[in-house]
């Protein structure tokens, strides 16, 4: 029998149980739809829909939603250029877009977190993994070896660092995407004596300044920040060598877009 969408979405979805208000969904709604090749990435970005369509792929599998929202509706864009090329695109590619953030946050491990470690080769140093927050003992390393052992792992450019880069480091915390805050992040320094955190992003005002101070007070704690697509995107790749070895009949591709930012 032909795969279909409905039959991927079952297997990505299997003992998930998505929240009732999940940003989890497919655009446009073709369930039944026969698979002809599937591409997962970290968003549909223009370039993503382009190279999808160029590898004859009808199945778009992203993490982050469609236009630059959480929600990715796009609402109150209906009259922006940007929205109407790219929506025309997707129309005439014949591609359908699912969202896939909620339930790949809810594997156990998590699986965008997973895709991360693995990409780092960490794997074997977690001790456990809680809701939020995977902890690690790493080799121990300075943090400005484990800033350009991240970098060259991950292939990006760049990483932002705050506190002491020169002190050792082995008690590592790792968290993916949007994580980043004051409120999850601050007391893990106690509770898990983390000697460095790892975080996609965050409000800048919050755990930076508390590095900061921490600092001034003569404790290295410290952090490095790798940016949301830059912790997340790795999740996706996994998430494509997972897909194609359970549905060998249709090619599955993983499309790695460049950094968002330059720098200057």
């Amino acid at each position: 029998m032909a795969l279909t969408f409905s039959d991927v979405l079952e297997h990505l979805n299997a003992g998930v149980q998505l929240p009732v208000n999940t940003v989890d969904k497919l655009e446009p709604e073709t369930a039944v739809a026969e698979v002809q090749g599937i591409v997962t990435a970290f968003a549909a970005s223009q370039y993503v829909v382009e190279q999808a369509a160029v590898l004859g792929a009808n199945l778009l599998i992203t993490h982050e939603g469609l236009y630059y929202s959480h929600q990715g509706n796009g609402s109150g864009l209906e009259q922006d250029a940007v929205y109407r090329q790219k929506s025309a695109l997707i129309s005439q590619s014949g591609i359908s877009v699912y969202r896939f953030h909620d339930g790949i946050h809810r594997y156990t491990p998590d699986g965008i977190m997973e895709g991360l470690l693995h990409e780092l080769e960490w794997e074997p140093y977690a001790e456990r993994h809680l809701p939020e927050v995977s902890i690690l003992t790493i080799p121990e390393m300075t943090v400005s070896e484990v800033a350009a052992h991240v970098k060259q792992k991950l292939n990006i450019p760049y990483v932002r660092a705050a506190g002491n880069l020169s002190a050792t480091c082995s008690r590592v915390g790792v968290l993916v995407g949007y994580r980043g805050n004051g409120n999850t992040v601050i007391p893990l320094y106690e509770q898990e004596s983390l000697d460095l955190v790892i975080a996609g992003e965050g409000p800048e005002w919050e755990l930076p300044e508390y590095i900061r101070d921490a600092g001034q007070q003569g404790l290295d704690r410290t952090l490095l920040m790798l940016g949301h697509a830059e912790s997340e995107a790795p999740g996706m790749k996994l998430l494509a060598s997972r897909l194609a070895r359970q549905f060998p009949e249709v090619p599955v591709h993983y499309i790695q877009e460049k950094p968002v930012f330059q720098i200057l």
